[in-house]
């Protein structure tokens, strides 16, 4: 792959989500409300798994670090995007182009890894309860906790150089609402072959190995399951894997199709389009889908209700 001078283009004009100027406000108000329900709903999920005791275990460590997750990956995209609603102009210039993608790569690829830890977690819990909290120990979910933001690092960094470092030849128009890595790479003058492998690398090493563990869980833990005798022990047992499946469901099937689809098949309209249901939607149901699936975090949130509130 023939390399350029990736900061001769010193800034990004953005083409934003939609070039409709009628449905503007209809959008931003749209997003904003999104962005304030991923904001307090997180929030609210992380003071109750804090504040009630009975949630500090394994399984709410990983969500309260989710929760956080989300937040912050939410706030990489959507307060900027809300501007751009307003601008004739939506620059960015190639070291906020850069940061952001950064960022995006970071978290995103951070909680794919972390939810397939927590899909382990949950197979440790109900395949092997008698030994779960040895082999899921504070230092072990730490560790694993660590292992997600490091693989969420390096995956950034690899995806964030390789397509900044290419010849866009004078090209900065980004048909798209935030600096999205593949986006960035359709605007290279040379060929992008090296670039692409680099991501689909990134990719299977950070998405689709991820899934296959969440896969393998799954079998066990269904297999586990079947294994009850109590149906109501079945039942419990399933809903507390229901949220984090329907998660991952919803995270994984958006990014895979976003990163392991060659782009020559995909349109810029429909990649805007599955980018918004992997990077702004999940952080808003994420908290919602646990809250009402799981009576313990319901039962957390009207404890923590009642000592702060009465």
């Amino acid at each position: 792959m023939e390399k350029g001078n990736g900061s001769s283009v010193t800034e990004f004009v953005l083409l934003g989500l939609t070039a409709d100027h009628n449905s503007q406000t209809a959008f931003f108000v749209l997003f904003l409300i999104m962005y304030i329900l991923t904001l307090i709903g997180n929030i609210i999920l992380i003071v109750a798994c804090i504040s009630e005791p009975k949630l500090h275990t394994p399984m709410y460590f990983f969500l309260v670090n989710l929760s956080f997750l989300d937040i912050f990956y939410s706030s990489a995209i959507v307060p900027n995007m809300l501007v751009q609603f307003f601008l004739v102009r939506k620059i960015l210039s190639f070291s906020r182009c850069a940061t952001q993608m950064y960022f995006v790569f970071l978290l995103g690829i951070t909680e794919g890894v972390l939810l397939a830890v927590m899909a382990y977690d949950r197979y440790v819990a109900i395949s092997i309860p008698l030994r779960y909290t040895i082999i899921m120990s504070k230092s072990v979910c730490i560790k694993l906790l660590v292992f997600s933001w490091v693989s969420g690092s390096v995956g950034g960094l690899l995806d964030t150089v390789f397509p900044l470092t290419l010849s866009f030849c004078g090209h900065n128009v980004i048909d798209h609402f935030f600096c999205e890595g593949t986006a960035i790479v359709k605007l290279s003058c040379v060929d992008t072959f090296i670039t692409e492998m680099v991501m689909l690398s990134v990719g299977t090493y950070d998405l689709l190995i991820p899934s296959l563990l969440i896969l393998i869980s799954y079998v066990c833990i269904i297999i586990a399951i079947l294994k009850i005798r109590s149906s109501g022990g079945r039942y419990k047992a399933f809903s507390t894997c229901a949220s984090h499946l329907i998660v991952v469901t919803m995270f994984y099937g958006t990014a895979i199709y976003m990163f392991m689809i060659p782009k020559s098949k995909r349109s810029a309209d429909l990649d805007k389009i599955i980018s918004v249901f992997y990077t702004v939607t999940p952080p808003m149901l994420n908290p919602i889908i646990y809250s009402l699936r799981n009576s313990d975090v319901k039962m957390g949130l009207l404890q923590a209700a009642r000592r702060h509130i009465f």
